[in-house]
């Protein structure tokens, strides 16, 4: 079974008797010891004093008055974003039931917080799947993508990796031009998939997202393993060609440019911006929808934004699907 995402910690946690992943030491030791975490060299007694605290021991508790001790207003912040989303997860036991509390409460944390724990979620999803073309497809909804159209076609390569590739152009554009940018990179498809897996944690290979549809059908099955797994509802997501047979009783604006198309085209208004993904979400039991919605079908719309990226919200999939709330408990 080809392993992935290794630095994504799954390989350090443990699963519940639901298949959820449990908390575990080594997982909080491996987010303390990662290079924004570590205390830089010139950071204060206290910063330190806490770091090396919780190295010792990643579940003592931190006194509000010890981390108010910091001399530095970025690091207190930090680590009380760090601190917040410890005392989150360790409340609710798993990193699902964390996150899932995260969202529906809207509780405000660095979105780096946010796709790691997406990731890791994702990485006990597709646990199993020996499908390229859905693994490197799932990195859209924790990875933001930089579009580029070659050929008429839309190729998504990563935004960090991209944003390297600039950063060299402007400081040597002769290795640069060596190099070969983002165009020496491969491009996912056609025999290549096997080499995914080596190299699944650099995040270099580009997803022909307009030219191949099983690029566009690899995300929907991403999407459809995350939403299963966050919600124990099982539902079937079909990419769609065509946008001219939209029954538009619902839809999920899958980041912000796709919320902004959906909303004008709720309205009855041309939108201004451009869909590059439209993907219907049909309920195996219709019943879990709301009463006025069961049977019809959800729609996920995704955007290109004005700068070329594609950066995909996977929470709008857990706050916005029109499912039937829970009944409450007496």
């Amino acid at each position: 079974m080809p392993e992935f995402w290794v630095a994504s910690g799954h390989h350090l946690t443990r699963l519940d008797s639901a298949g959820r992943m449990l908390v575990t030491d080594e997982l909080l030791l491996a987010w303390l010891a990662r290079p924004e975490v570590l205390p830089p060299t010139d950071a204060c007694a206290a910063e330190r004093a806490i770091h090396a605290r919780l190295m010792a021991d990643p579940r003592a508790p931190v006194p509000a008055l010890q981390l108010a001790g910091m001399a530095d207003a970025d690091a207190r912040e930090n680590w009380g974003f760090l601190l917040r989303l410890r005392e989150i997860l360790m409340e609710e036991g798993s990193i699902e039931a964390g996150y899932a509390r995260i969202v529906h409460e809207g509780i405000r944390l660095p979105v780096v917080f946010m796709n790691q724990l997406v990731q890791l979620i994702l990485r006990n999803a597709l646990d199993g799947c020996q499908d390229a073309q859905v693994i490197r497809a799932a990195e859209l909804m924790f990875r933001p993508q930089r579009g580029q159209v070659k050929d008429g076609t839309l190729m998504l390569a990563d935004e960090e990796l991209v944003q390297a590739f600039e950063a060299e152009m402007h400081a040597s554009p002769l290795t640069a031009m060596f190099s070969g940018g983002i165009d020496g990179l491969d491009v996912l498809g056609g025999g290549n998939e096997w080499t995914y897996w080596s190299r699944s944690d650099a995040h270099t290979t580009v997803l022909n997202f307009g030219g191949d549809p099983e690029a566009r059908k690899g995300l929907a099955r991403a999407m459809e393993a995350f939403v299963a797994h966050m919600t124990g509802h099982q539902v079937t997501i079909t990419p769609q060609t065509r946008a001219d047979a939209v029954d538009l009783h619902w839809f999920v604006g899958l980041d912000q440019t796709g919320t902004a198309i959906g909303n004008a085209l709720w309205k009855g208004e041309t939108p201004r911006d451009t869909m590059v993904g439209l993907f219907r979400l049909a309920f195996a039991d219709p019943s879990v929808m709301l009463p006025d919605l069961a049977g019809h079908p959800v729609w996920l719309i995704l955007g290109l934004g004005p700068d070329m990226a594609v950066r995909l919200k996977p929470q709008n999939l857990l706050t916005g699907l029109p499912l039937t709330p829970p009944a409450p408990v007496h």
